[in-house]
């Protein structure tokens, strides 16, 4: 496992903060060595037990483990929450529907103590790591990092929304990408970016060994991924705290 998470020395740091400054938000190319890229690919692709996260609305928000997507009883509440999501996002109301396994609850909760997925979040809250988002956003309080892995497979998207939970701490979004490095624009899920007139400012490919930062509340959105798309665009994603 020492080679789960290793930043790849030649990020450049002083360029990187610069962007950063400018627009609020980056996507840092090749951020792990490609030896610990591989092996949390390996990781999400064949030791992750995938559930579901919908959602129609803030406030109605459903994780479905494994166990529960596997059981007719349980694909059904799927299907309905899907649903619930999709008739939000009919209307143009938040929703959305992806595949999921949330690190820090199966951790708090003991799912499967000593996991690659416990040591992986251990690494996005060591020391390296949170200079790195220190050093490139200019935001010294960082202190930790929850996560998710999410995998975005056909028929799945995120909506437009903004994160607005400044007031627990949360300052600035990441998502780490372990897509396919062949993956096609027409395949989606593109993290989007937009102006107050709903005009898409800035998008980010979903590029393999790729760290996006942006700062939080900012208005955006993970693009619809078609039936045609393959599986999937696989990330390891959450927030940097301050508390």
């Amino acid at each position: 496992m020492k080679t789960l998470f290793e930043l790849n020395p030649a990020i450049d740091r002083n360029a990187l903060s610069a962007r950063f400054a400018e627009t609020g938000r980056v996507q840092i190319k090749d951020v792990l060595t490609s030896e610990a890229a591989k092996e949390i690919l390996t990781v999400l692709t064949k030791g992750t037990p995938w559930g579901m996260a919908t959602g129609a609305g803030d406030k109605n928000r459903q994780s479905f483990r494994l166990e529960e997507v596997r059981s007719p009883q349980g694909q059904q509440a799927v299907n309905a929450a899907a649903m619930a999501a999709q008739e939000n996002s009919a209307r143009g109301e938040y929703g959305f529907r992806f595949a999921h396994y949330p690190i820090l609850t199966a951790i708090q909760e003991g799912w499967n103590p000593g996991s690659a997925h416990e040591i992986l979040l251990e690494h996005l809250n060591a020391k390296d790591f949170i200079k790195l988002a220190r050093d490139i956003t200019g935001i010294d309080g960082l202190i930790k990092a929850d996560g998710q892995a999410t995998l975005f497979a056909p028929n799945h998207y995120l909506g437009r929304h903004i994160d607005s939970h400044v007031a627990e701490g949360w300052e600035v979004a990441y998502v780490l990408n372990f897509a396919p490095p062949d993956w096609h624009p027409d395949w989606g899920g593109y993290l989007l970016f937009l102006d107050n007139d709903g005009d898409v400012v800035e998008g980010f490919r979903p590029r393999f060994n790729a760290l996006n930062l942006f700062k939080v509340p900012q208005s955006h959105m993970v693009s619809y991924v078609p039936p045609f798309a393959p599986i999937g665009r696989m990330a390891v994603t959450g927030w940097l705290r301050t508390q």
